[in-house]
């Protein structure tokens, strides 16, 4: 399992300066009315939707305004910009790989800022189809060791729920799932009393690739700079930096 999402969780963890807290809400919310417009508003039915909320509510978002995002969403309320989804490939310095996916309004504005920072922070933009093989879809439903059941108890209810594998993360947990049985699990999961920190359908690296020291703060760099951006919604990395120097930058 790569490190992104745990570098997401450690600044998250951290706290950030209430401007960014807002530029987060704002993307959450975007990412819940697409996927409310494009597959409906119930969230039962609708998987995206529900990784959309479930996203949205781990980040203290809150309910009223996923609810009217769902309904901008679905055209019970007026307003709102008509979205359109992009995704871009690069490397990162080390040549890690990325993915950039973001949500837009005007396509050459966000073209040219994902590009600027690539430039700027020592990476480079690929050709589409660059770097997506080298990653597959997948639910991702984050546990903390220091909350967590027993590792072989956690185990046996992730696959009677349905999940594909229980990966170390050193402080925590990663059940992994194919994308349809995702919410099954982290509802099983969750009926079992286990307190689950994230989940949300992610692109998983299929190979990871070591990252240390110097290097480590480039790589760090040039993914904040994509996540600062206003369209940009997730940024994904096969990297594998330890959670030590993650922490210490």
């Amino acid at each position: 399992m790569s490190g992104h999402s745990k570098w997401a969780t450690i600044k998250r963890k951290k706290g950030a300066a209430d401007a960014k807290r807002s530029n987060m809400f704002a993307k959450l919310l975007r990412a819940v009315e697409v996927a409310a417009r494009e597959g409906g508003g119930n969230v039962e039915g609708n998987m995206t939707l529900a990784s959309a909320v479930e996203k949205a509510r781990s980040f203290s978002v809150p309910s009223d305004n996923i609810d009217r995002a769902i309904k901008r969403g679905t055209g019970e309320l007026e307003g709102g910009a008509r979205y359109e989804e992009i995704t871009y490939e690069g490397y990162a310095p080390g040549g890690i790989a990325l993915i950039v996916e973001a949500l837009t309004d005007n396509r050459n504005r966000t073209a040219q800022e994902v590009r600027h920072a690539f430039t700027r922070n020592g990476g480079n933009l690929g050709e589409t189809g660059s770097t997506l093989w080298m990653f597959q879809r997948k639910g991702v439903i984050v546990v903390e060791k220091a909350i967590a059941p027993d590792e072989n108890v956690l185990l046996d209810l992730a696959l009677q729920g349905g999940a594909e594998d229980l990966a170390d993360s050193e402080s925590s947990w990663d059940i992994v799932t194919d994308p349809q049985d995702f919410k099954e699990v982290e509802t099983a999961l969750r009926g079992a009393g286990v307190q689950v920190s994230s989940a949300e359908i992610s692109m998983v690296p299929t190979t990871t690739i070591p990252v240390d020291g110097g290097e480590a703060r480039h790589v760090l760099q040039l993914i904040d700079a994509l996540e600062e951006l206003d369209d940009v919604q997730n940024v994904y990395a096969n990297f594998d930096i330890p959670e030590e120097v993650m922490s210490s930058l």
